[in-house]
């Protein structure tokens, strides 16, 4: 049996969005090993295409709370699709991390949002500023 991969688990909603499906194997790549075996272990996490449309809301489909009473969700907006590679790796290791983290903090950082940038900074992804393509 064949091992499951980042494409098999959470690539299938990205169909449309090429770039972004690319981004996010290329940052779940970089990830330490066991950081990626606990994600594609985790009957739990999800990655997921955000579909808001004006005036009629979301759709996405949270899964239920895991074991750690935390979801391990992330949804990505297709408008990264537009940004430059390096803000658009930076907001997918940004997200992998406070899934990694539970939505909490790292270390003596106890602010989620900065621990969140401090893990996706020690994972290669520093901090960038917001740039269209």
């Amino acid at each position: 049996m064949r091992a499951k991969t980042i494409k098999d688990a959470y690539l299938t909603a990205f169909a449309e969005f090429p770039k972004i499906a690319s981004q996010i194997e290329y940052v779940f790549n970089a990830l330490p090993e066991d950081v990626k075996a606990n994600f594609l272990a985790d009957t739990y996490f999800r990655i997921s295409l955000d579909d808001c449309e004006p005036g009629r809301g979301r759709t996405v489909v949270m899964p239920l709370l895991g074991p750690t009473g935390t979801s391990r969700c992330i949804v990505l907006k297709p408008r990264l699709e537009q940004c430059s590679h390096q803000f658009s790796c930076y907001i997918i290791a940004h997200e992998f991390a406070h899934a990694h983290l539970h939505n909490g903090g790292w270390g003596e950082i106890t602010d989620r949002e900065d621990a969140a940038d401090a893990l996706a900074n020690h994972w290669g992804f520093p901090k960038q500023p917001f740039e269209w393509i």
